[in-house]
């Protein structure tokens, strides 16, 4: 084979190889779909749909869903992701939760769990963890074959190059370095994807929340812990040292330098769960016993509790100070609230009347349509993209063959 010839060889390889990328793509995305919505959809021409249409179903990622209704003539097949190309599974390790699920490959949930976080050690979570994991291993297996990534939402900095959590995991143990990696590993024999959880809430509502087609936002969590996604110009910001959007740094509160901030951060201190229980518990006015949970905080402020309207309202304006903060700096389109405190859709008219006097930008903000589910569903489809990376490896593996 001449020089040439090798060139021509690999350029063909290339090009069956972005054919076989668009299609599966277009069956992601749209499936079921026919050929001739394919090739509509792709610009390929319909002989090469019909021969990587083929190829896929050779490998077993796609299957024929039966004749489309319709029209006149021939009914075309139409084609979506076969249940033997495998599944996906998340998880979000939260202080106060843990969630895992199961999904097909288009990002359906197969099997769910939530259950509370332990709180007895590194080594029970991991085990807590684990089980979870293999639950909905098991679960999805029984109609979908075989696990092809995991993905893993977590407190605390992930190192991008090794995956591992570096620090700040404080609400999960008292020494900020829970490893996640560590603890599931190469369990599954599959790729492992691990990444701080407000990120994937980020990502989460980007891929099936309120930030579809939104280039520039950040979604704001607030629950045991209090932390920022930030999405600019359709990327995720991650910052010099993996750091960026650790809101719960913000120097708020009545002594920014108080030495007990250096650890979970003046706004968290402020707006986080146990800030919240702080602040009802520091008011006598009462007509009881105080509340147990910051949960019941909000409660009895919407069953009309004065005090604990009052607790929420300056729960609203410390929350509008921190957006105001992040809206003078990043110029954001929306500002997502997420998170066990955040997603409470009574905080949202507050914090929008406390951003509107503090700065004269406009900004959308919103409750998360997702909620406390927004990292799962991040952790879902970092997931989904790597398994989809590793499909795209098999489908080559088989035409070489």
């Amino acid at each position: 084979m001449t020089a040439n010839d090798g060139s021509e060889a690999r350029g063909s390889e290339q090009l069956r190889e972005l054919s076989e990328q668009a299609v599966l793509e277009a069956i992601f995305r749209s499936g079921p779909i026919t050929r001739p919505e394919i090739a509509s959809s792709t610009n390929l021409s319909r002989p090469t749909v019909s021969a990587v249409v083929d190829r896929l179903e050779r490998a077993g990622l796609v299957r024929a869903d039966g004749a489309r209704d319709g029209g006149r003539g021939r009914k075309p097949m139409a084609y979506s992701v076969s249940d033997r190309a495998g599944f996906v599974i998340g998880v979000d390790i939260g202080g106060t939760n843990l969630r895992a699920g199961a999904t097909d490959l288009y990002g359906q949930f197969l099997h769910e769990e939530r259950e509370p976080t332990t709180k007895d050690g590194s080594r029970a979570l991991g085990q807590q963890i684990t089980a979870m994991v293999g639950r909905c291993e098991r679960a999805a297996r029984a109609t979908h074959q075989r696990p092809l990534a995991l993905g893993i939402s977590t407190p605390g900095v992930v190192d991008q190059a090794s995956r591992r959590v570096t620090s700040l995991a404080y609400n999960l143990t008292p020494d900020g370095g829970f490893d996640p990696l560590g603890v599931i590993g190469e369990r599954l024999g599959v790729p492992v994807v691990v990444d701080n959880n407000v990120n994937l809430a980020a990502i989460g509502e980007k891929w099936g929340g309120l930030a579809r087609g939104v280039s520039d936002f950040a979604f704001l969590s607030i629950g045991a812990g209090v932390g920022m996604g930030i999405v600019l110009g359709d990327e995720l910001v991650r910052g010099a040292h993996g750091a960026a959007g650790e809101i719960g740094y913000l120097p708020i509160g009545r002594d920014p330098f108080d030495a007990r901030h250096r650890i979970h951060g003046g706004l968290e201190d402020e707006v986080g769960a146990d800030g919240v229980l702080a602040a009802a518990h520091a008011r006598t006015t009462w007509d009881g016993p105080a509340p147990t949970s910051a949960q019941e905080v909000f409660e009895r402020a919407q069953a009309g509790d004065p005090t604990a309207g009052e607790v929420v309202s300056e729960l609203a304006q410390k929350i509008g100070l921190a957006i105001a903060t992040i809206c003078s700096v990043i110029d954001p389109e929306l500002v997502a609230l997420g998170g066990g405190i955040g997603s409470n859709p009574t905080l949202v008219a507050p914090v929008r009347a406390a951003v509107a006097q503090l700065v004269p930008l406009t900004v959308r903000i919103e409750t998360s349509l997702l909620a406390e589910k927004a990292a799962l569903h991040g952790a879902v489809a970092v997931a989904l993209r790597e398994a989809r990376a590793g499909l795209f490896s098999t489908l080559k593996a088989v035409a070489a063959s």
